[in-house]
């Protein structure tokens, strides 16, 4: 039995593509323990001068000593996990704001990477992540929101990422069933190999 993070970031709840690619995955891992956090339902503050100055371990004030408590509480539910589950829809060709400050949040100097002569290191090392992408349009690899979630994954120690995409589902209510249809199979596969 393993530990799940799960990542939920759409807005648009019960009608969200990627959200029903989550809630997929979530059945296929029953048996493992899962934490869910639904940065939609329940978003994280947005990044600000408060928060980075509580992240880097410095508050001074009531508010960013809260703000360092609820970063610490997502680091350790990070670091818990062996597994991370992330629902990650293309808004306006990248990430939603939910996600990103998400990842404001545990992104840590000394805590999930560390600044070495060679560059930044990341410190969040043997783990996996499976990345599940609703597109509306058609979308090869190199389109933003795979590219910064390999950055952002990669920058924290976690490089051993499987991407599962929806894509066209803008296209209608046929091409979006087929394209979860197709998505469905990808996580049975890489599910059955964690």
């Amino acid at each position: 039995m393993s530990n799940v993070l799960v990542l939920k970031s759409s807005i648009l709840a019960d009608n969200s593509q990627s959200n029903k690619l989550v809630d997929y995955t979530i059945e296929k891992l029953q048996g493992n323990n899962i934490v869910v956090r639904d940065l939609a339902k329940e978003p994280l503050p947005h990044f600000d001068a408060k928060a980075a100055i509580a992240v880097r371990g410095e508050p001074q004030t009531e508010e960013e000593k809260q703000l360092l408590t609820l970063s610490d509480e997502l680091v350790s539910e990070l670091k818990n996990a062996d597994t991370l589950v992330i629902g990650a829809p293309m808004y306006n060709l990248n990430i939603p704001t939910q996600l990103k400050s998400y990842f404001d949040f545990i992104a840590r100097p000394r805590v999930t990477f560390q600044y070495t002569a060679n560059g930044p290191e990341g410190l969040l090392k043997g783990k996996k992540a499976i990345v599940l992408c609703a597109f509306g349009g058609l979308y090869d690899d190199e389109n933003l929101v795979t590219q910064y979630m390999k950055a952002i994954l990669g920058f924290v120690g976690i490089t051993d990422v499987q991407f599962v995409y929806a894509q066209g589902i803008g296209f209608g209510p046929e091409a979006a069933e087929k394209a979860l249809q197709s998505a469905k199979v990808k996580i049975n596969d890489i599910v059955t190999a964690l």
